[in-house]
This record gives C-alpha cells, sequence and structure tokens, in this order.
C-alpha cells in the first residue's frame, strides 16, 4: 500500500490513555519521515499531544467535527482511530478521508472504515500502548514492540518553560517527590491515610513533598493537608497542565495510582511509583506506565472481589506506605549517596 503523506491519529479521551498512544506517531514517523503527523485530541490533553516532538499538528476534536481541517494545507488523507468513537468515524467517512483505519470489533466501523484490523482489547494479554501499536499492521508495521522499546519511542521533551514562581518552590539538595492521591474517579484510590503515613515516615531533611491534584480534588485533599502540616507543600489546583508536565520534569518522581500524572512522569523518565489492583483489565499489565524508572506495587495474587462494588477495594488498601517508603528510601541513596 503507497503511504498517504499526511495522518490523523485519533485519541480523544483522558491524560494517560493519551500517553500511551504517543509511541504511534513515533513508529510512523520513524517508517515515514516526511508523513505529517496530525493526532485529534481535546483541549484537556492538548499540552501532552504538543509535547511529543512526532506529532505536527494538533487537532482538537470539536474543531474536526464541525470544521474544514487541514494538514500542512493539505486534506487528511488518513485517519487512524485509536480510540474508537462513532461521531469521528461519521464525519471522517463525510469528510471522504480516502484510507480510514479502524477495528473489525466496532459496528460502526464497518460502516464508516475501508481498512479494518481484527483486535479485541478485551481479551488481550496485551499492554494498551501495545495494543495501540497493532493498528499500524495496514502500513505493513506487524512488529511486536516490547515494553522497552516503547519507552524508548515515548518523547514528551517538548515542553513549556515552568514559570519561575514554581521553579522557585524546588530544592536542589532533596529528592522531590509529587505525591497524587486522586484520580478524578478513573481509578481504585490508595486511601488518603495510607498518604498520610507515607509523609510521616518520609524523612523531610531528604525528600521534598508535594501534594497534587486539581482544584476540583482540592477540598477532598483537605484530611490529608491538615493531618501533615508543614511536611508538604501543596500545589493542588495551583497549575495548568501545560505547567504542570514540566514541574513533574523538575522533580524527582511520583506516587500515584493509575492515572494520568503517573503516565506522563514515566514519560518524562521520571520515578513513577504505580499502585495498581490484581484484576483485569486494570491491572499493570494493560496499564501500568512506561518508562525507565517505573516501579508498580500489586499484591501477587488474582483478584475479582470488588468487580461489582467499586467503592472498597482491599488490594488496594492492603500495599503499605512502609514498602513505598523503602524504595523511596533506595532511590534517594542511589541519586544522593553512592
Amino acid at each position: 500500500m503507497k503511504a498517504p503523506t499526511n495522518i490523523l491519529i485519533s485519541r480523544t479521551d483522558s491524560l494517560g490513555d493519551v500517553v500511551l498512544t504517543l509511541p504511534v506517531a513515533a513508529v510512523i514517523k520513524q517508517h515515514f519521515p516526511e508523513m505529517t503527523v496530525g493526532f485529534i485530541g481535546t483541549a484537556y490533553t492538548k499540552a501532552i499531544i504538543e509535547s511529543c516532538p512526532y506529532i505536527d499538528v494538533f487537532v482538537d476534536k470539536e474543531e474536526f467535527l464541525n470544521q474544514p481541517v487541514t494538514l500542512a494545507g493539505e486534506p487528511p488523507q488518513c485517519l487512524l482511530h485509536i480510540l474508537p468513537r462513532a461521531e469521528i468515524a461519521k464525519r471522517a467517512k463525510e469528510l471522504q478521508i480516502p484510507l480510514r483505519i479502524g477495528t473489525t470489533n466496532r459496528w460502526f466501523h464497518w460502516l464508516t472504515c475501508n481498512k479494518l484490523v481484527k483486535l479485541s482489547r478485551n481479551r488481550s494479554h496485551l499492554h494498551e500502548a501495545q495494543l495501540n501499536l497493532k493498528l499500524l499492521k495496514p502500513f505493513g508495521i506487524d512488529h511486536d514492540f516490547s515494553l522497552p522499546e516503547i519507552a524508548e519511542l515515548t518523547d514528551m521533551s517538548n515542553l513549556s518553560v515552568l514559570p519561575p514562581q514554581f521553579a522557585t518552590l524546588l530544592q536542589a539538595d532533596k529528592f522531590k517527590i509529587i505525591l497524587h492521591p486522586k484520580s478524578r474517579g478513573s481509578a481504585r484510590e490508595w486511601d488518603l491515610n495510607h498518604y498520610v503515613s507515607l509523609i510521616k515516615l518520609l524523612d523531610t531533611e531528604k525528600f521534598q513533598i508535594f501534594i497534587s491534584g486539581t482544584a476540583n480534588e482540592k477540598a477532598g485533599l483537605q484530611p490529608l493537608l491538615e493531618a501533615v502540616g508543614e511536611r508538604v507543600t501543596d500545589i493542588s489546583g495551583l497549575m495548568t497542565l501545560p505547567e504542570f508536565i514540566p514541574f513533574i520534569a523538575a522533580c524527582d518522581g511520583l506516587v500515584a495510582c493509575s492515572t494520568g500524572p503517573l503516565h506522563i512522569a514515566a514519560a518524562l523518565q521520571k520515578h513513577a511509583l504505580g499502585i495498581y489492583q490484581p484484576m483485569r483489565p486494570i491491572h499493570p499489565g494493560r496499564w501500568q506506565p512506561i518508562g525507565e524508572h517505573v516501579k508498580v506495587f500489586v499484591l501477587n495474587k488474582t483478584c475479582n472481589d470488588c468487580r461489582v462494588d467499586k467503592t472498597s477495594c482491599p488490594c488496594t488498601q492492603a500495599i503499605q506506605p512502609i514498602e513505598i517508603k523503602a524504595y523511596l528510601d533506595t532511590l534517594y541513596d542511589d541519586i544522593f549517596v553512592h
């Protein structure tokens, strides 16, 4: 198949999902260096998309659905549906984009796409990022990418400059760790009391601890902040995403459940410490962050006890603060002592 001169990658959901899609752009550029790569996203994820040097054009989802779109002055020639969305598939057909790639397990792709890839995410043992790359098969790219290979393909180096008011918060002689307790409801969260215990276990002469979260999560973080006092610096609700990304890059590590900032930290080659569940499909085999410095905390078991009742997740709460403290101490020694 003759390769098009441009392509639109479509992934319009959350931060972590978009981070795990960036390697698709990298592989396309490796194989077709002259191809213009566009990415359909949302205002929420724009900063992540624009941080990737392999993506030439950000296209807002609403603009794609309602306005003419060009890539380097040309109409789109290919649309790759990483995340199936019926309205985007319909619009791509209306625009008569010549090559429209989707999966066989979405009925609307049979009506709107002209190249289908057999791919079932729910039944797969592959990581989400590996599944994304499977959709490049129509271009003759049928390599089974390992997670270390994908880590090398993940690039978020086009960063905004960290504003001075945030840069001055950082202490160069300490291990700068961000704790991000909330997930906007996207993941099973570690109890705030565990974060309190972890903070009290960490030596503040060695660690500078930041608490991050969105403005909407700030109220929910108050019990934690009141319990730990001046041991932490509260940055929740203070930064936009284009500011938070370079702030993560300026720190040494981040602790969180399966949420966007954890994936961002891993992509920036920071120490990303993730708290996960031993349950498909939210287990780390499918959703762990990808990077050179990733550590996952998860029980060594298979569990489905809270599949229906998500309000309590004993496997998440069974991860003990002392485990994470011990790992952070090792990281501190590696960086500042050895």
